[in-house]
């Protein structure tokens, strides 16, 4: 079978009036959201594309039926894991190389934007954390916003402000580091394989500033990614979300064979 690129090079190169109704309907309404198989085309909205390594990432956002949103997610080419800097910034822990993808227009998630920061050396806590990963924040707050977190002076007693004990994730706890800027303080999961004795390849992440969850932050390491995975999870949740919204309930990491994409997506959006 002929794949929508080449499908749609086909119908180009020939009068619209040779080809089968049918056949022309199926092609453009395939064409016209994307062409990657993971996730419906025809509901599916893509971001801009960014550069990255010597390929491109860019977001996406998966509707149902009836226009309600499925899933939110990042798409890699596989070239983008290819040509990354090698060498540290030197800035603090998670804030490495930062690569920001906008969303589609109008998504209707509580998501505003999305941040991918690549550690070549990894960070801290070292023999945990220390191997070189993607951080993929999906950040539930506007970007002049997210700039305005110093982490720094009085901006550190709202950095680790609290979280009310129905907010924060089930089984979470404040990660015992300082805040980080333009970030805040980092939520993690003491039962998480990492903390038990098995080597990292990916976890989860929350984050927070002035006592709400501002982010959600899969964390997946570059050998991971490279061994081409199909895997989904589900998430710890809160009781309660301070803003009303459709959250995920699951992530999953998966190598697109077809698209030869790499595709980190929080799933199960469901109306909170």
């Amino acid at each position: 079978m002929l794949r929508v690129r080449e499908t749609m090079g086909l119908v180009r190169s020939i009068p619209l009036w040779v080809v089968p109704l049918p056949l022309l309907a199926i092609v453009m309404l395939t064409a016209g959201a994307g062409s990657n198989p993971s996730v419906p085309a025809s509901v599916t909205r893509y971001g801009t594309a960014v550069a990255m390594g010597k390929g491109t990432a860019r977001s996406w956002v998966n509707y149902d039926e009836q226009g309600l949103p499925k899933a939110i997610g990042i798409s890699m080419e596989e070239a983008a894991l290819k040509g990354l800097p090698t060498e540290s910034t030197g800035k603090a822990c998670c804030a490495e190389h930062e690569y920001v993808l906008d969303l589609p227009v109008d998504a209707p998630t509580p998501f505003n934007h999305i941040v991918i920061n690549w550690n070549p050396k990894g960070h801290e806590p070292a023999g945990i954390y220390d191997k070189p990963h993607f951080d993929f924040h999906f950040y539930m707050m506007k970007p002049d916003a997210r700039q305005k977190i110093t982490a720094e002076g009085d901006d550190v007693q709202r950095a680790t402000k609290a979280l009310a004990q129905d907010e924060m994730p089930d089984g979470y706890v404040m990660a015992p580091v300082p805040p980080m800027p333009r970030m805040g303080t980092h939520l993690v999961n003491p039962r998480g394989r990492e903390f038990t004795g098995k080597p990292f390849t990916k976890t989860l992440i929350y984050g927070a500033y002035d006592s709400r969850v501002t982010f959600i932050e899969p964390m997946i390491t570059k050998a991971y990614l490279e061994s081409k995975p199909n895997t989904t999870e589900l998430i710890a949740l809160p009781k309660k979300y301070a803003t009303a919204g459709y959250y995920p309930t699951a992530y999953t990491v998966k190598w697109d064979p077809s698209n030869r994409e790499y595709l980190i997506a929080l799933e199960g959006l469901t109306q909170r």
